[in-house]
């Protein structure tokens, strides 16, 4: 840690320096609403025999009975679900068709989201590891993990499955110590059955709140260990699963641990119906994945990337990083202003979408602004453009470096905001708008650390610019206070570890990679 972030750290207010605190696993304190509200809920809307398990549950939290008893789930809610999926995989599939036909999306990854993996995939009928990580933000979390699993269970295989194109290729590109990726499949008996007799888990994780109730119930009916790492219920999602609450309970059920990011999050878990002994405040394996590369892997990957950005001395940069639509226009006028005042600056548009490149490359020329995609910027030379629009997936994390300023996208619109992590762990100030939903934990960390700036409604991100612009004294305390914050919340990757490790067989249990050879009779 550098001088200027430790000084920054002795400067905090204690109450400010409790939060630095390493996240420890906690007791939970649970709520008693849900019992209020069970016991005024009419029987006839909710079976006798169901009411009956999830208050006895409730009491478990509550500490006045013994035992857990999980809620009773007809198979006909499983059957109903089937039906949903079905009836949403075909009001969808027009979409799915537009999107294969004008982006390439989805085109060849059919067959694997149905569980025909390849022959060579798993040709052995080795036993795995398989997690389970949905896109780029995911996998790029995951990193540190999956090369520990390896080294601590080198007997087993390590697998790892996405949802969407863009988390495929940053996964292949930087996950080296997986064994194969592949696409996740769809949620349905046949599909799963097929894709777990091929990738043979001995335990399936899955990271932040991917809870598959197919794909979890035939791991429990086959004695496979599942564990959710990272994760978390944000604000948006915690009142839709409130709605179908009895089938989350047993959902739930089929969990064997619950590694979550925080107090908050632990309790939307046990409240939703998870076991209260399963769910251990971990902390949040964001701020381990910083960094991870090895030392010559990263410097390759960075001296790759900054060839292309060879800077001036003093010219100003501002990245707006994972851009949302309607937040470019926004951006683009606050650069305007911001130029009056510093009129050789660079900004670096990165959205969050790859499909809407071409779309913000449109809306950076009709302002005016001279425009180049990453992918036509000469090597090894200035960027001699107004704008340059990220084209390429997996490089904003090292951009970042770059920047004298930057904003979070995801959060001037309604979106729930995205990782402000990336840059803080550069010493970056960092800039984001009121909607922070899905990071409202961290967000609210870094304001009350004086580690970053948000824009409150009615707000112009063009004054908030032009302000830290002009003033480099805030920009560096901005910037200490954000990297501080990371080096005091590392740590959560091995408390993970250790309850995963917990649920997998010792290693002299488990079969060797090694065949013994028999000769032929």
């Amino acid at each position: 840690m550098s001088f200027t972030a430790t000084k920054s750290m002795s400067s905090l207010s204690s109450a400010a320096r409790m939060m630095l605190r390493p996240i420890r696993p906690n007791p939970l304190i649970p709520t008693l609403i849900a019992i209020a509200l069970l016991r005024e809920m009419p029987d006839r809307l909710l079976g006798s025999r169901a009411k009956h398990t999830i208050l006895h549950a409730a009491a478990l939290r509550a500490g006045k009975c013994t035992g857990y008893t999980h809620a009773v789930v007809s198979p006909f809610m499983y059957f109903l679900y089937s039906l949903l999926m079905l009836g949403l995989f075909v009001l969808v599939s027009p979409w799915f068709g537009y999107q294969a036909m004008r982006y390439k999306k989805y085109v060849g990854s059919l067959a694997p989201r149905m569980g025909y993996l390849p022959v060579s995939f798993n040709m052995d009928g080795d036993e795995s590891i398989w997690i389970h990580a949905v896109s780029v933000g995911e996998v790029l979390t995951i990193r540190p993990l999956v090369r520990d699993l390896r080294q601590r269970h080198a007997r087993l295989r390590v697998f790892v499955s996405t949802t969407t194109l863009a988390g495929q290729q940053v996964a292949r590109r930087q996950v080296p110590d997986a064994d194969a990726v592949f696409y996740f499949p769809f949620d349905l008996g046949i599909f799963v059955r097929r894709t777990l007799d091929l990738v043979r888990p001995r335990l399936f994780v899955m990271v932040e709140t991917e809870i598959w109730p197919h794909l979890l119930r035939e791991c429990r009916a086959r004695g496979i260990k599942t564990s959710i790492v990272n994760g978390r219920i944000s604000e948006r999602s915690y009142p839709r699963y409130r709605l179908v609450r009895l089938f989350m309970t047993r959902v739930l059920a089929d969990i064997d641990r619950f590694c979550v990011q925080s107090e908050e999050g632990a309790r939307r878990f046990v409240d939703l119906g998870a076991d209260p002994a399963h769910v251990i405040v971990t902390g949040s394996l964001k701020f381990d994945a910083l960094d991870t590369a090895t030392p010559s892997l990263q410097t390759r990957v960075r001296d790759r990337v900054l060839r292309y950005f060879r800077m001036s001395a003093g010219r100003p940069v501002i990245v707006a990083g994972s851009t949302m639509r309607g937040e470019e226009t926004l951006v683009l006028d606050a650069f305007r202003r911001l130029r009056s005042v510093a009129p050789t600056a660079l900004l670096i548009v990165a959205p969050r979408h790859q499909e809407r490149f071409d779309a913000v490359v449109t809306i950076c020329r009709s302002e005016g602004y001279k425009t180049l995609r990453r992918t036509e910027l000469p090597i090894d030379a200035e960027p001699r453009s107004d704008v340059v629009v990220i084209d390429t997936i997996g490089e904003l994390a090292t951009l970042y470096q770059l920047a004298t300023v930057v904003f979070v996208g995801g959060s001037l619109v309604p979106t729930g905001g995205h990782n402000i992590l990336e840059p803080a762990v550069f010493g970056k100030p960092i800039i984001f708008g009121p909607h922070m939903e899905n990071f409202a934990e961290i967000a609210r960390t870094f304001l009350a650390n004086e580690a970053a700036v948000q824009l409150h409604a009615g707000e112009s991100l063009d004054a908030a610019l032009v302000t830290l612009m002009t003033d480099p004294v805030r920009r560096a305390r901005l910037g200490a206070a954000a990297r501080a914050l990371i080096e005091a919340n590392r740590g959560a990757k091995d408390r993970t570890l250790e309850v995963l490790s917990a649920l997998l067989p010792p290693p002299a249990t488990l079969p060797s990679n090694v065949r013994p050879f028999r000769p032929i009779a």
